[in-house]
């Protein structure tokens, strides 16, 4: 590989002949070579959005001549559309605040202009690294620190990627919701404590989950809507030093332009280069989301356990062999993937909220960490969304006779007796039902204090899923039965 050689205020650097990238980016290359993760697509396209409505803000105002703001918003333009995604592959675990990031953008894109324009004018060389006309520092990155930059990149980069969440969340409300109506008459046991309670229907169950979710998505709705305002213009502090007077406003107006979200500029510029709140409430939503999608994975675990052995109301559908050793067997195995995607992150909410605490006085450095955490919760959530969708909740069964042999067997019917016989007789007679291995039906027939036609109506396992009024005049009739008061008078 042939080399040039670049100078900076440390000395010499080698940097590869033909790179857009320049020492900044060599030096950051050979400092960090930590995990091996680069920036995602979204957090470049942002920085690229940045730096071409830098060149127009700056034409506008008169900080930079036509020829040069031209020749930077074509470069940008291709940095935007990934031309030189190769070269753009620092390390996320990097230099704080995120300077190598920015510098690497300003490198790529002052090299590629200077190269256009030496297209035009036979007077400009055009060679790497030469930067004549166009500098990184004084032309890109114009009106501009790593300490806005950045942040602004990060949040345009959230706010691009949540649109794909919201809508897989969409879509997975709605595969609940039509689940909801396919299981609407199957009636099953309801549970709490992990133990039999009331009778709900399958599709409640399904209901809930859908409701869920569709509660989260309007939570990260409202969270990542603090990610709009921006602070870009502060440049190093938040003061606006070397800035024109009337960049600001112009820069997120010409921002809004390009990216199409409403965007405002902040009235608190000093709050927000060392301030990172806005990114732990996004994160936050997030985990909540996790949260969620880690309940109703346990949840289905528990509800097509089995399929002989244990509770086997739920087919899911299967995906791939469940065992090395063990033929025939078939895991939950998309349910345990969205687990473990809900506890990265988890985890990466965890790291975000050290990241954000640790702000010293003027800058918070921690944003590449900060940018990491939040992009890889996006995509890991998005996809897993849709993974689940498609590959799980799409093509759920309803297993109804498991489901009726399990309400038969069950005493979960008793809860509906307590209006008519009492807490305490209700509970008797579950208690010897239990011991003699009869159904509370049986036991109440045995017991004799209605009729069979009224036992029928009071245990009505559909009534029991919904509010309803209490027959008065039964229960005045149950009072009056000779065994009841005896079998009251014996349990008292």
């Amino acid at each position: 590989m042939k080399f040039r050689i670049e100078r900076d205020v440390i000395g010499e650097v080698k940097v590869p002949e033909d790179a857009y990238a320049g020492s900044f980016t060599a030096r950051a290359q050979q400092n960090f070579q930590i995990s091996g993760i680069a920036a995602p697509q979204a957090f470049k396209k942002a920085l690229g959005i940045i730096k071409k409505a830098a060149a127009i803000t700056n034409l506008e105002l008169g900080e930079l001549d036509k020829r040069d703001a031209k020749a930077i918003i074509k470069a940008a333009e291709e940095f935007i559309d990934g031309k030189f995604d190769n070269e753009f592959i620092l390390d996320v675990f990097q230099a704080g605040a995120g300077t190598p990031f920015n510098m690497n953008a300003n490198e790529i894109i002052a090299n590629r202009a200077n190269e256009i324009l030496a297209k035009k004018e036979k007077e400009i060389s055009g060679i790497k690294g030469s930067y004549k006309p166009v500098t990184p520092n004084n032309h890109v990155n114009w009106g501009q620190s790593s300490n806005d930059v950045i942040p602004t990149a990060i949040r345009l980069a959230a706010l691009y990627r949540v649109e794909s969440l919201h809508e897989e969340l969409e879509k997975l409300e709605k595969s609940f919701n039509k689940k909801a109506k396919d299981f609407h008459k199957i009636i099953k046991v309801g549970r709490t404590h992990i133990q039999d309670a009331v009778p709900i229907r399958l599709g409640q169950e399904f209901e809930a989950y859908g409701s869920a979710i569709r509660r989260c998505n309007m939570y990260i709705a409202e969270s990542f809507d603090h990610l709009t305002e921006l602070g870009i213009g502060g440049t190093a502090l938040g003061t606006g030093i070397t800035t024109h007077p009337k960049f600001r406003p112009l820069m997120v107006k010409n921002l809004s332009k390009i990216t199409g979200i409403k965007l405002s500029a902040t009235k608190y510029p000093m709050e927000l280069t060392h301030s990172m709140n806005a990114f732990a409430i996004a994160s936050n939503s997030l985990r909540v989301l996790a949260n969620d999608f880690i309940r109703i994975a346990n949840d289905l675990k528990l509800l097509v356990s089995g399929p002989m052995g244990a509770i086997s109301e739920i087919l899911i559908p299967e995906v791939e062999p469940g065992s090395s050793i063990m033929p025939g067997k078939v895991n939950p195995s998309v349910p345990e993937c969205l687990n473990m995607i809900g506890y990265q992150v988890i985890g990466n909410d965890t790291a975000i909220n050290y990241g954000v605490q640790s702000s010293q006085l003027e800058l918070n450095v921690m944003t590449p960490m900060i940018m990491h955490n939040l992009m890889w919760s996006l995509d890991l959530l998005t996809n897993g969304s849709k993974m689940f969708r498609t590959l799980c909740i799409d093509g759920i069964q309803a297993n109804a006779d498991r489901c009726k042999q399990f309400l038969d067997e069950s005493l979960c019917l008793a809860t509906g007796l307590s209006p008519y016989l009492g807490y305490k007789v209700t509970a008797q007679l579950v208690k010897e039902a239990l011991n003699k291995g009869k159904t509370l039906k049986e036991e109440l027939i045995y017991q004799n204090f209605m009729s069979e036609k009224d036992l029928d109506k009071i245990l009505d396992p559909a009534k029991l899923t919904a509010p309803s009024l209490t027959n008065r005049k039964l229960v005045d009739k149950i009072m009056e039965n000779p065994n009841y008061k005896d079998y009251l008078r014996r349990v008292s």
